[in-house]
């Protein structure tokens, strides 16, 4: 599982709001409630966010161990 906590922090650090942000990389409110949900969003909208906020990939997800995940 993915979580974007640290998309929030970024953001939280550079005064941003989710709505700044869904301006500043041109998607849908329907991306930016996929990240509030830790659901799976492209990995071009997560590039897009790094090149825009000028940070790296551990700055906007991260990979939570599923503990009951079978492998």
């Amino acid at each position: 599982m993915f979580s974007y906590a640290p998309l929030m922090s970024t953001l939280h650090k550079q005064r941003l709001s989710k709505t700044d942000l869904q301006k500043m990389i041109n998607v849908s409110s329907a991306t930016i409630a996929k990240i509030s949900k830790d659901e799976y969003i492209s990995m071009k909208v997560i590039d897009d966010i790094c090149i825009k906020l000028n940070c790296r990939i551990e700055d906007v997800i991260t990979h939570v161990k599923e503990e009951n995940h079978q492998s």
